[in-house]
């Protein structure tokens, strides 16, 4: 699994790291909620495990940012902060578990495995889609035919890819290197002009002869595909 760390206490977050790398994960971790923010809004992570009690930007205001752009994926704060009262509001942010300080790594470990799973559950449900709507829009996976308004839309293999990414995630920041790496199998190649390229022909297509856009940019940052 692709997992971020929120933690600041930089001892903890290297025996949580190290541990969880043994177990053959990938560990983003970092120390500053502004940092991990941005990452988990360009990266898609199977799990979040997020310190409450971070300097300036805490996993608590992390998670709610996430939360409210429509960003799903499970996260399991770890804190010092026991009380019902503490956790409470954990769960009302969205947090899915809780873990308080001081912890055994098997039972961290334990917990961040479950959900991942759950998070593996929901996505699978969402691949066996063969049909992917979004408002007006339509996109047939298996006849390959997309519809908006009732208008049949000819697209060529690779917008027809590039739109299916984005409908999988409506309302989620979709960075370049993103599309990259999952659309045309590429490293990050800051030459390239590829995917503003075919951005701009899926835009004439599906957005330019309607009345709303349903890719929008946001500047220096990416893409957020829905309304």
């Amino acid at each position: 699994m692709r997992i971020l760390l929120l933690e600041d206490d930089a001892q903890l977050g290297s025996w949580v790291t190290n541990g969880l790398r043994e177990e053959g994960h990938v560990v983003d971790h970092f120390e500053d909620g502004k940092e991990a923010l941005m990452a988990a809004m360009g990266q898609d992570y199977d799990v979040l495990v997020l310190d409450r009690m971070v300097p300036g930007l805490d996993g608590l205001a992390v998670l709610k940012s996430l939360r409210a752009s429509k960003n799903t994926t499970p996260a399991l704060f770890l804190t010092a902060l026991g009380e019902v009262d503490a956790r409470v509001e954990g769960f009302d942010a969205g947090g899915d578990d809780y873990l308080t300080k001081p912890f055994a790594f098997a039972e961290l470990s334990a917990r961040v495995g479950a959900l991942g799973r759950r998070k593996d559950g929901a996505s699978s449900e969402t691949e066996k889609q063969t049909v992917l709507r979004h408002g007006d829009l339509s996109l047939d996976l298996l006849a390959r035919a997309c519809i908006r308004q009732g208008q049949l839309i000819e697209l060529m293999a690779k917008e027809f890819k590039l739109l299916e990414y984005f409908m999988r995630r409506p309302g989620r920041l979709v960075t370049r290197t993103m599309l990259l790496e999952q659309v045309w199998d590429m490293s990050f190649d800051p030459t390239t002009s590829v995917v503003e390229t075919h951005i701009s022909r899926l835009r004439t297509k599906i957005d330019k002869p309607f009345n709303d856009q349903l890719i929008r940019t946001r500047r220096g940052e990416g893409y957020v595909f829905g309304h």
